[in-house]
């Protein structure tokens, strides 16, 4: 790994005072997502992927855990008191290397705590480093809560020309 894992670390509270742990992943987490998908609803998991995934297998998870990190940061949230997988936010370089796309997912039981929040707040961090002009994300219409992140943060919100149910995200550094 060819980054500062070090300087990308953070630890804070949430807002019901659990202790997390974020850091780059690592290819040996892939383990924890097991347990994560396990406690993270069909509902939420087709919202992330815009689809249902039943086969969470290695030749998936090994996609994002084993990273290019010229191109690509993930980073995951852990309990840390029992090194739980809670969530994880991903950025990877469109083909220009100008911009970013993200995407991120949040364990079912842990929204609504602010994990979500300082996930971007990183991800937003590192983007502006590498540095590119913008990040950008696809988010499904229905999903409320996102997009009202997403307004939060400053991201610019345009229905996707091409799919009515996809609504388009961005971030102008």
């Amino acid at each position: 790994m060819d980054i500062d894992q070090k300087h990308w670390e953070r630890h804070f509270a949430l807002s019901d005072g659990r202790a997390i742990h974020v850091r780059p992943i690592r290819p040996d987490d892939e383990a924890l997502y097991g347990p994560f998908v396990a406690a993270t609803t069909a509902q939420d998991i087709r919202l992330r992927f815009f689809g249902p995934v039943k086969d969470f297998n290695h030749a998936f998870l090994s996609r994002f855990t084993q990273l290019d990190y010229a191109r690509a940061m993930a980073f995951i949230a852990l309990d840390g008191a029992t090194r739980e997988m809670l969530g994880v936010a991903r950025l990877h370089a469109t083909d220009d290397g100008n911009s970013a796309e993200f995407a991120i997912i949040v364990r079912s039981d842990m929204k609504g705590h602010g994990l979500g929040w300082h996930l971007m707040q990183l991800i937003i961090a590192y983007g502006r480093a590498k540095p590119y002009r913008s990040i950008q994300g696809m988010v499904l219409r229905e999903n409320a809560g996102m997009l009202k992140m997403c307004r939060e943060l400053g991201f610019a919100i345009a229905p996707d020309p091409a799919d009515g149910d996809i609504c388009n995200v961005k971030l102008d550094f």
